[in-house]
């Protein structure tokens, strides 16, 4: 039985529905992500830790993902490969400890965002993909630029898409610069107990 045609989406549309999935993509493989970085763990890294039950859910939502890619009109031939790794993960998911690390790294959800993007990067000629990078913030900018010209100031948008990452990077040089003290004050002391 051969694939029958969709309709073409708008652009808003296909935008819309991108974003949906990457918001889920978000929570599924990288809600706690390292800032400038698409690494992260999220909520199937989580239930995997839940034998059995836990795996069978996140091959489940994975699911959910490939669903919404098929509404954005990706072809099931470009989401085969998405539904191996969803298998895979799942299978691999089974071994306790290793299936969790696996999780963390092998990201079904994400995959399907990827795909999902190339297509409408073809497809739509969508080349933006701040949607994508932080689904939530786009959200409530594209609403706050509504109301107000003072957010659609590209600068303003730029801060504001990279909140997530510009407080990740502050957190980091405060650990850094607590562990320059920290170890300081050690060699401090080791060099005052030498003495």
């Amino acid at each position: 039985m051969s694939e029958q045609p969709q309709k073409k989406l708008s652009q808003q549309e296909v935008v819309r529905l991108e974003r949906d999935l990457a918001k889920f993509a978000n929570m599924m493989d990288s809600v706690v992500r390292i800032p400038f970085t698409k690494q992260g763990v999220g909520a199937d890294a989580a239930l995997s830790t839940i034998p059995v039950a836990g795996d069978i859910a996140g091959f489940a939502l994975t699911c959910y993902a490939i669903y919404k890619a098929k509404q954005i009109g990706v072809p099931q031939s470009k989401l085969n490969s998405v539904m191996k790794l969803a298998m895979m993960d799942a299978v691999i998911g089974f071994i306790p400890v290793i299936g969790t690390i696996f999780d963390i790294f092998i990201r079904p959800s994400r995959r399907a965002l990827t795909v999902v993007h190339e297509h409408i990067r073809a497809e739509y000629q969508i080349q933006s993909d701040s949607h994508v990078l932080h689904p939530f913030l786009h959200e409530r900018l594209e609403r706050k630029q509504q109301m107000s010209a003072f957010w659609r100031n590209p600068v303003i948008a730029w801060i504001w898409l990279h909140i997530p990452d510009l407080l990740g990077a502050i957190v980091l040089v405060l650990m850094l610069i607590a562990m320059w003290f920290g170890l300081s004050w050690l060699w401090d002391w080791f060099q005052a107990l030498s003495v």
